[in-house]
């Protein structure tokens, strides 16, 4: 494939700075080396220019820093949406989750996509819900039509228009939601397959019905993997950890079977805090998860149970 790496370097979404730091981790990680060894093709296309969080304004308490996420957001926009249209894959290495708001609304402008989104956390809130005035906490939200119209138009530029239908997204290893998320996600039918999924389950069963979900209807998946999802320990430089959450090994999987799919159009990596990290193992971590999803594999197949490759 032809993979065009876009960082995104903003923390004005998220409550803890560092998140910004996020991008030159994972490159210092050896991302793009990883993904020619694939055979890929690899464009670096850079960071956004991201303006300096002490020279903008918190401005409205609900909506902290709107002002300088949305242009840096429609700038990202156009930038996927050009990579979609001539034939690239893009990989969106944040910064905040807000990042999302850019990556998969310039995605959704050239292609119809279902999400799979992999978080701790479903940022379903809007500034009516939110506890806080994050806007990390919102993108899923304001991409499915509910929320700000400064933030719901940024894919489309339409307020009476959704960049994606709710009842194509898959939320996977959630476990920590408000109150006011929980009841706007039950109204408008986004399929949650929360931590206790996977422990009744199974990993490889939630991603089954996760793909049925993303894929039904669709050209392709936008997958969107915030590190918080991992648990703590595995992951520790994320800026809101939150215990019990994926095995690394779980993870692994995950991403596996959404290239196994071979309906993947679109990756985010998002919320790898340097400064919480410990030598690097959080942004390693990252790149190797990303190489699953993008086709590494140890055997070219899983042989069934029981067979003589096995």
């Amino acid at each position: 494939m032809q993979i065009d790496v876009i960082g995104v370097p903003l923390d004005y979404g998220a409550g803890r700075r560092g998140v910004d730091m996020g991008p030159a981790a994972v490159r210092h990680a050896g991302l793009f080396d990883k993904l020619r060894e694939l055979g890929h093709d690899v464009n670096d296309r850079g960071n956004m220019l991201v303006p300096i969080r002490e020279n903008a304004e918190v401005g409205e308490p609900g909506l902290r820093y709107l002002g300088a996420i949305v242009p840096v957001m429609q700038s990202l926009a156009d930038s996927v949406e050009q990579s979609v249209k001539a034939g690239g894959f893009p990989v969106v290495i944040g910064g905040d989750h807000s990042v999302a708001l850019g990556s998969i609304g310039g995605h959704a402008r050239a292609r119809n996509i279902g999400v799979v989104w992999i978080d701790t956390h479903g940022d379903w809130n809007t500034p009516q819900t939110s506890p806080s005035g994050n806007i990390h906490g919102m993108p899923m939200a304001a991409l499915c039509g509910y929320g700000d119209p400064r933030l719901t138009t940024i894919g489309t530029g339409d307020p009476a228009k959704a960049s994606i239908d709710p009842r194509k997204v898959a939320l996977v290893g959630t476990r920590d939601l408000d109150p006011g998320e929980r009841k706007l996600m039950q109204q408008a039918g986004v399929s949650v397959f929360s931590m206790e999924s996977i422990d009744r389950y199974g990993i490889a069963d939630v991603m089954e019905a996760a793909l049925k979900v993303a894929t039904a209807g669709t050209d392709g998946i936008h997958v969107s993997f915030d590190l918080d999802v991992l648990d703590p320990q595995h992951a520790p430089g994320v800026g809101t950890p939150v215990p019990g959450g994926l095995t690394v090994r779980e993870a692994h999987l995950a991403m596996e079977m959404l290239s196994g799919s071979g309906m993947v159009r679109g990756l985010d990596v998002v919320e790898v805090n340097p400064i919480l990290d410990e030598r690097n193992r959080t942004a390693e971590l990252a790149v190797v998860l990303s190489l699953s999803c993008l086709g590494l594999r140890v055997w070219p197949n899983a042989p069934a149970l029981g067979s003589a490759e096995a």
